[in-house]
């Protein structure tokens, strides 16, 4: 067994592939900042929001006011610098530290795909992807190579597959599969498409979605490792990312996905493109090799690093275990949302929820019903009213606020009510319960009310 995974950790491939997946990263990641500012998100999200729903642990990462725009230009310069591979290790690193920190300010901006991001960027500062075709191989022959090893590609394809197979794991639940939801609630408000629209309010239609979407999860990164079925696979992968594309408003993850399938491509493509794009920037083209996997060693400095073999190890556990922690607490999971995040549920759920809150003196028995518009913006009000850790992250907040106003122990009470995948709406939060009181923790919340419901499976 050690044998032949130290066999496996000494085998190298064309460093082609992974010079091209920084190239692809890089361009996607520039081209996403760029349009984030453009739709004026940065002033929208961070600068005129009053309050930032923060992470558990991570309550000191704030917006900085008018310097936040700094950030974002640290993010796009260094993604720039990613792409040509131009002082690579300090760029990643920076890109890595800025994107995650811009992801960090509010987690209502959440998503799946920014995640990713921030995990596929900090295992990058470990991989040596500028090896070749990069500023920085032409500018040091030392760095310069035409090798590396090969589980710094194969650990690309590891994580975009689980991505893909634990997002199809997610599906293998009774609404997705027995009741097309939340597919059944979704497609019909795309019935003015051209062509597909009028078929879209039909109910065999969403039934058919969403078992193609689980198989497609399920099947995807094998028929993608596979030589013989791996051009089929990506007609399937650019026809599911631009449907889903045109149904649903998700931003650039689709082409995010698109892009990164190419990495199970062959070296030998990989390499033809970046040779055309160099020639094409006229370039010096590096001597270019078969592209095969060899087990012989030309180059002792890719001699794999304990230390960088562990740490991409434990990236990998963790991404393999992490998704199951749901398991760990009690109640259905669409419900509480213990457990949901940061473990590829992608598009399971509609939910809408109803949150009024109230603010109590004690002493003097004077209350307050809240205005949220006074302290939220429309869509941080959406978020919170469903899920349980916005809504005591807001009552503290509000907690907070009313001392200031004078009131010397405030209790925060909340009326709630979520409909949870076209479900009559349902109380949500114990009314009785003074969340003023309540400490945020990785603890079951057990001032949830229980799901009367049922849904069976992952």
């Amino acid at each position: 067994m050690l044998r032949a995974v130290n066999t496996y950790l000494n085998t190298t491939t064309d460093a082609a592939s992974l010079a091209f997946f920084r190239l692809a990263f890089g361009i996607m990641m520039f081209m996403g900042m760029v349009r984030f500012a453009l739709n004026g998100w940065i002033d929208k999200f961070y600068i005129k929001s009053v309050f930032h729903f923060t992470y558990f642990g991570f309550g000191w990462v704030k917006p900085l006011g008018v310097y936040t725009y700094g950030i974002f230009a640290v993010c796009t310069v260094s993604a720039l610098m990613v792409a040509a591979g131009y002082k690579y290790r300090m760029a990643i690193m920076l890109f890595f530290l800025s994107f995650t920190y811009i992801e960090l300010m509010d987690k209502t901006t959440y998503l799946n795909h920014y995640y990713f991001i921030s995990v596929v960027s900090f295992v990058m500062i470990f991989l040596p992807a500028n090896t070749a075709f990069s500023f920085d191989a032409k500018q040091d022959n030392e760095l310069g190579s035409n090798t590396v090893p090969r589980y710094t590609v194969d650990i690309l394809k590891l994580l975009l597959g689980i991505v893909y197979f634990y997002a199809g794991i997610a599906k293998l639940n009774s609404d997705w599969l027995a009741a097309a939801l939340p597919l059944k609630i979704w497609l019909p408000a795309n019935a003015h498409l051209p062509v597909i629209g009028p078929f879209l309010g039909k109910e065999w239609v969403a039934y058919a979605f969403s078992w193609i979407g689980a198989v497609y999860d399920l099947s995807i990164p094998f028929l993608l490792l596979y030589r013989r079925t791996r051009l089929f696979a990506f007609v399937l992968v650019v026809v599911f990312h631009v449907l889903t594309r045109i149904l649903f408003p998700i931003g650039i993850f689709p082409y995010v996905m698109i892009i990164s399938t190419l990495i199970f491509f062959s070296p030998g493509f990989h390499r033809k493109v970046l040779e055309y794009i160099t020639s094409k920037v006229k370039s010096r083209k590096p001597k270019a090799e078969s592209g095969q996997v060899t087990n012989i060693r030309t180059n002792t400095k890719h001699t794999p690093k304990t230390a960088t073999v562990i740490v991409l190890a434990v990236i990998v556990v963790i991404q393999l275990v992490f998704p199951f922690r749901y398991l760990c607490y009690p109640g259905e999971l669409f419900w509480t949302e213990e457990g949901f995040r940061f473990s590829w549920r992608v598009m399971l759920m509609e939910k809408a929820g109803y949150a009024q809150f109230t603010v109590t003196d004690p002493q003097t028995g004077k209350y307050a019903v809240v205005d949220n518009t006074k302290f939220l913006t429309r869509f941080q009000e959406k978020q919170m009213s469903f899920q349980p850790d916005f809504i005591l992250e807001y009552a503290h907040f509000l907690r907070d606020y009313y001392k200031q106003q004078g009131m010397a122990e405030p209790e925060v009470y909340v009326n709630s009510y979520v409909a949870l995948n076209g479900r009559l709406s349902r109380p949500f939060i114990d009314p009785k319960v003074n969340l003023a009181k309540q400490d945020e923790s990785f603890s079951h919340k057990t001032w949830i009310l229980p799901f009367t419901g049922s849904i069976s499976g992952f």
